[in-house]
């Protein structure tokens, strides 16, 4: 049993693109342009060619076959199933032949593969040499049609007329006819080019400027109705979702195999014969990019379709038998009692056209685009129809197609057209109307081209021109053309179609000097992110969009009024959460040592309401540093160096270190939050500059990482503030030594090395040039709640070498000062 859904049909990739046969595109244009020169054109007006492929309705194009004659027959010696033939295929020559076919007889006309000739026979296929079988030579191979690509018959060879001429090309005599075909990146603002008449139309704009082109619509005007015996009212609830819906029957008609001419129009764009219906509504709608579809018109309870939305959670089984769960907002075509297709995406099960239906209603609509996107999205079904209903349809389309599919079902499937048109279109979409200055136009292209040509291509792209003056033109523009609303919009249309190239240089160029405000961002990010690839740092970039579920609780999440799935629907206030996603990817794939950074722009509403829309919502640039994994890999010498809180702290410090903010001039402090175990932030001023800290092991867990994941965040702006105070000197090397002194010391677990360092700093601050922290110590042998810390203090004096005493007098004062404020116990002080 098979199904009529035009909803169904293929399913389109991520990266939109669009398949035009060259064959198929000239039954609307009149060209005779080479292919390669087509597809040039093409890429200009903006419809990219990302790529041509040659196209034969048989595949291999049956090179090396020839029409030759049976001119003798006889029993092979050796074989009783066997015949040892001769066959003239015009060559001068007679081939010898040895065929197992049990119909061969002399006097045929047949089609002879010659040697080297490689056969394809469904995905096998073959070449053929010079071998003897069964002691006699065979210099070929008589055809079987399923051999050649025609056909599924293997009963015995392919015999022809009599009046074929031996030595003709099978090709030639088979009437095969190559083809072209131009795969298209279509951008999400050119829907109207996701048909052949679409990209046609472009085409003739373009070469009209000469006259060398004209369009041809593809025929619709002889429409009729043969009788009234079938009868299907509709009925539009639901008018915002549905703005056009036009239907009408057909009886009496036979669904079978298509012909071969509509079979290879849609091979040729990579769809797949169905039967003869089916491939009619695809045909129309890769024809004018109107999808269409049809029901059994038996299986329509009541005689009237009802375009209407149905109760959350309603049950809908569609054609490939999957149950899906409705939402309240999917749009769905009924009858009287039950849904029948979701609109403009998918069919159902129990109204699609079998091999049984003889009686069919055809529909073809305009649907509200946002509908059928959320629709599409929420139920992760994309198709042809979805495709384009999503971006846009041509209102006007839904009419002329509706014919056209009429007409071809009742030449090629037989039967009536039996009813006349029903076109319920409550309230008429009113196309978009611009107004461009001619100024603007000589401005924005850098050319002042001649009205009368800027008035022929907007025509050409069925722009019309609704009033004019001398300083510009009113026009209105086709709601097929959802990009062009505004009057950038509509001259970037005649610059496409009057052509880039013919926009020429000025013969002098005009430059000035900028002043460049300090701190130069893009440098300093330039820097930063050298830096840390430098250091074995990736960077990543992820999506600004992310799921709902990691911002339930925050109330300053920005929401999207119009998401395009749950995943997609809440604007980032955290790099946290996409670096997550992206050490999850990387681990599943046995990547798990990663140092990564990002640059990116966090976004929340605003504390305050303001009246200006723009005020409500706050943008910030961030920068997020993770690590996870070993630092070091173990080998024979060494063991595994996993990362760790202080080599991230390291990082963090490298970043203020490179931009010239000393870390020890920052306020450092605890910071507490559900995304950290052990958070610290740094703060300038009032203003936290960065935050870091272990990622806390729930968040992990939710997102099945179980890896230790250490993170860091800078406010990105907060930092360019920060540097505007940053003055950087340059000091000659000092010409008299440093000396080093180390403190051990017993201090609480409590006391912070940030604190220690801030005493010492406040201490002595004109000599004493570095503290670092080189060795902590933990353990049950020491005091309850007590640690101990070998702190490292450089001290050096830029005009002369230090004296013992001096050394001995600032590392009393520090040691006293560390009693006095965290009641430090020095333990050991050496030199």
């Amino acid at each position: 049993m098979f199904f009529l859904s035009t909803f169904a049909g293929t399913h389109v990739p991520k990266q939109a693109s669009m398949k035009i046969s060259y064959n198929w595109l000239k039954e609307y244009i009149d060209i005779d342009l080479p292919p390669d020169e087509l597809g040039d054109i093409l890429t200009n007006i903006g419809l990219e060619v990302e790529g041509m492929e040659t196209f034969e309705p048989v595949k291999g194009g049956m090179e090396g076959c020839f029409i030759g004659k049976v001119k003798t027959c006889g029993k092979h010696p050796n074989a009783d199933k066997l015949t040892l033939t001769t066959v003239d295929i015009g060559a001068g020559r007679d081939l010898n032949i040895v065929c197992g076919a049990p119909n061969v007889r002399a006097g045929q006309k047949v089609v002879v593969a010659t040697l080297g000739t490689t056969l394809h026979q469904g995905k096998n296929s073959f070449s053929l040499k010079k071998v003897k079988i069964r002691g006699q030579v065979s210099e070929g191979m008589i055809c079987a049609g399923d051999e050649i690509g025609l056909g599924d018959s293997h009963e015995g060879i392919m015999v022809l007329d009599k009046d074929a001429e031996p030595g003709t090309p099978a090709r030639e005599y088979f009437n095969l006819v190559s083809d072209t075909v131009y795969e298209i990146g279509l951008t999400p603002n050119r829907i109207d080019g996701a048909s052949h008449y679409g990209v046609a139309r472009d085409l003739a704009a373009f070469l009209n400027q000469d006259g060398r082109a004209k369009l041809k619509m593809p025929p619709a005007e002889g429409f009729s109705i043969d009788n009234e015996d079938l009868k299907i009212g509709i009925r539009i609830e639901n008018q915002e979702a549905c703005k056009r819906y036009t239907g009408v029957t057909l009886s009496g008609i036979s669904v079978k195999e298509s012909p071969k001419w509509l079979k290879n129009r849609l091979l040729s764009v990579g769809l797949k014969p169905i039967n003869n219906v089916v491939d009619i509504t695809n045909f129309v709608l890769y024809e004018l990019g109107q999808p269409l579809h049809a029901f059994d018109a038996d299986r329509i309870k009541g005689q009237t379709v009802v375009v209407r939305t149905m109760p959350e959670g309603t049950r809908f089984v569609t054609l490939d038998e999957t149950e899906l769960i409705l939402s309240a907002n999917d749009l769905m075509i009924c009858d009287h009692k039950d849904g029948m297709c979701i609109g403009g995406v998918f069919g159902g099960m129990h109204s699609g056209v079998t091999e049984k239906t003889r009686n069919v209603f055809l529909e073809s609509a305009y649907f509200d685009p946002v509908y059928i996107r959320r629709t599409s999205k929420r139920h992760g079904l994309n198709t042809d129809a979805s495709f384009r209903f999503e971006r846009g349809a041509d209102p006007e389309m839904t009419l002329i197609a509706l014919k056209r599919t009429a007409m071809l079902i009742r030449e090629i499937a037989g039967g009536s057209i039996s009813s006349d048109i029903i076109d319920v279109y409550p309230a008429k979409l009113e196309p978009f109307r611009v107004d461009v200055d001619y100024s603007h136009v000589d401005r924005l292209i850098g050319k002042k081209i001649d009205r009368e040509v800027i008035k022929k291509i907007l025509e050409s792209l069925e722009i019309k021109i609704e009033s004019e003056d001398p300083g510009g033109i009113r026009v209105s523009v086709p709601r097929y053309r959802v990009d062009v609303q505004r009057e950038a919009d509509v001259i970037e249309e005649i610059l496409r179609i009057y052509g880039y190239n013919k926009v020429g240089f000025m013969e002098r160029m005009t430059s000035k000097v900028t002043h460049t405000k300090k701190p130069d961002k893009e440098k300093l990010t330039q820097i930063v992110s050298n830096h840390l690839s430098s250091i074995g740092f990736n960077e990543i970039m992820c999506n600004s969009l992310t799921r709902e579920a990691y911002y339930n609780d925050d109330p300053r999440a920005v929401k999207l009024f119009n998401p395009l799935s749950t995943d997609l629907n809440r604007m980032r206030t955290t790099l946290l959460y996409g670096g997550l996603e992206t050490i999850l990817y990387n681990v599943n794939r046995k990547k798990s040592n990663l140092r990564l950074y990002e640059f990116g722009n966090c976004y929340r509403l605003a504390v305050e309401s303001d009246p200006d829309i723009l005020n409500t919502y706050e943008e910030q640039e961030r920068l997020s540093l993770l690590i996870t994994g070993n630092r070091y890999e173990g080998n024979w010498i060494e063991k595994d160096q996993p990362g760790t809180f202080y080599e991230l702290k390291t990082y963090v410090e490298h970043v203020f270190g490179r931009l010239g903010i000393e870390p020890a001039g920052l306020d450092t402090r605890e910071v507490e939050s559900d995304n950290f175990e052990d958070g610290m932030g740094f703060w300038n001023k009032g203003k936290k500059l960065a935050e870091m800290g272990a990622v806390s092991a729930n968040l992990l867990k939710s997102f099945g990482i179980t890896a230790d994941v250490y993170y860091a965040e800078f406010n990105w702006d907060h930092m360019m503030e920060a540097l505007r105070d940053v003055k950087i000197t340059l000091d000659p090397i000092p010409k008299f030594p440093e000396v080093r002194r180390d403190l051990s010391m017993i201090i609480d677990r409590s006391v912070q090395f940030a604190q220690i360092r801030d005493i010492a700093l406040r201490t002595e601050k004109k000599l004493l040039k570095s503290i670092s922290l080189f060795d902590v110590y933990e353990s049950e042998k020491l005091e309850k709640g007590k640690k101990s810390y070998a702190v490292g203090f450089v001290l050096q004096n830029p005009e002369k070498t230090l004296t013992d005493k001096e050394i001995d007098r600032i590392m009393d004062r520090i040691q006293a000062n560390l009693e006095k404020e965290v009641n430090a116990r020095i333990r050991q002080a050496t030199a």
